[in-house]
């Protein structure tokens, strides 16, 4: 038996005080709110804050939970050789706290879109779904499986209602 390995990754849905959420524009993925693998020895919180700031040139502070999923897709990495192992994803409610809008190597592009009109940018299934998650969120953190290759579907989907 191999042993387990998984990407963890983490999301952020950074709502600023208008209703504006921030997108970035990634170079081979269209629009997408920011976020990224967490490294080794790093909290998610950190993680999520480093990944946001990278992306985007905002500062974050951590709301809260809102949902956690796994890709369980088995498909090759960009070299067409690596198989790209289950991703489990955590996305967070973040809110701005400074910073300015910038790019990076993984982004050409930032900005704030009104909360209605961010799925007129996003196209990948999967971080619409998430956000529909978070446009839907009513406290319970959504758990959702899905595999994104070779076309996106949802395999199991439920809510963990808060306590």
């Amino acid at each position: 038996m191999a042993f387990p390995t998984h990407i963890v990754a983490v999301g952020g849905i950074v709502e600023d005080e208008q209703g504006n959420i921030l997108l970035v524009k990634t170079r081979d993925g269209g629009w997408v709110f920011p976020g990224g693998q967490v490294e080794v020895g790093e909290n998610l919180m950190d993680a999520l804050c480093r990944e946001i700031k990278e992306e985007s040139g905002i500062d974050t502070t951590v709301s809260h939970l809102i949902g956690v999923y796994s890709n369980t897709g088995i498909h090759k990495w960009y070299d067409g050789v690596t198989e790209v192992p289950t991703k489990l994803m955590l996305d967070f409610v973040c809110k701005p706290v400074g910073g300015q809008l910038s790019i990076s190597d993984e982004t050409t592009d930032s900005g704030w879109v009104s909360k209605e009109k961010v799925l007129d940018f996003i196209a990948a299934p999967a971080i619409r779904t998430r956000f529909q998650v978070y446009l839907d969120f009513d406290g319970a953190t959504a758990y959702m499986e899905y595999v994104s290759k070779p076309e996106f579907e949802i395999k199991h989907r439920t809510g963990i209602s808060p306590r």
